[in-house]
């Protein structure tokens, strides 16, 4: 069965869409599990291979949460202290092993431009390891969401993943939430299967914090850019 769209509802998904962002600072503004588990009710209707539904994950707040980031920043901090760069190897490359033009410009000004809103120079490396590590403490978020997959599950559950993912943070938009996507997490996928007691054959695809937008913080003001149509698609009649 179609549903038919109303404009309203076209511009209230254009909008949802057009004004996620990454957000790095929130209020501890609680958010209600029924809040939580509408967004992902909403966004388990993404689609997948064969009706696979490849995802899992698991909602921390409390107690949990707070248990599971003293963990890492410990570990993060004993490796910096080291002399390592702090984060231990991933199970999977999220990043390429080689950063080639466009996208290491691109990595750079995201970079650059939160820094500067931050006021950290290039040089300090003290604070870039404490600004990096705020993604262990979810940024402040009164949610924090960690998702994993099957090992068995191939590179297309990947894909489907990928729209789960999306879904969950137009959904939150759409509530008046804000998340943030976090890969940081996957270099302390042994810490986080522990603590959340994960079966030997699921490995951590990623982390995500969700809440309310902390406005007033400097690195709120961090809008990336996107390129235009004409720069990524090209049309053939």
């Amino acid at each position: 069965m179609t549903t038919s769209i109303t404009p309203e509802a076209t511009a209230a998904v254009d909008a949802a869409i057009t004004s996620r962002r990454s957000v790095r600072a929130f209020l501890p503004t609680a958010v209600p599990r029924q809040t939580i588990e509408d967004i992902l009710a909403v966004a388990s209707r993404a689609p997948s291979g064969v009706n696979t539904q490849p995802w899992k994950v698991t909602v921390l707040t409390g107690t949990a949460k707070a248990g599971l980031s003293k963990k890492i920043l410990a570990a993060y901090d004993a490796n910096a202290a080291a002399g390592s760069v702090g984060v231990d190897v991933g199970e999977y490359n999220y990043y390429p092993t080689e950063w080639v033009s466009p996208y290491i410009e691109r990595r750079r000004k995201i970079g650059w431009d939160l820094y500067g809103l931050l006021g950290i120079a290039k040089a300090d490396k003290a604070k870039m390891h404490a600004q990096h590590g705020r993604n262990y403490v979810f940024f402040g978020a009164p949610v924090g969401m960690i998702f994993t997959i099957d090992r068995i599950l191939r590179q297309g559950s990947w894909l489907d993943y990928g729209m789960l993912l999306e879904n969950i943070m137009i959904a939150a938009r759409a509530r008046g939430l804000d998340t943030c996507p976090q890969a940081a997490f996957i270099g302390f996928h042994k810490i986080i299967a522990e603590h959340l007691r994960l079966p030997a054959g699921e490995m951590v695809v990623c982390g995500m914090s969700l809440g309310h937008a902390d406005e007033n913080a400097p690195e709120s003001r961090l809008l990336t850019e996107r390129e235009p149509v004409s720069a990524f698609a090209r049309f053939l009649d």
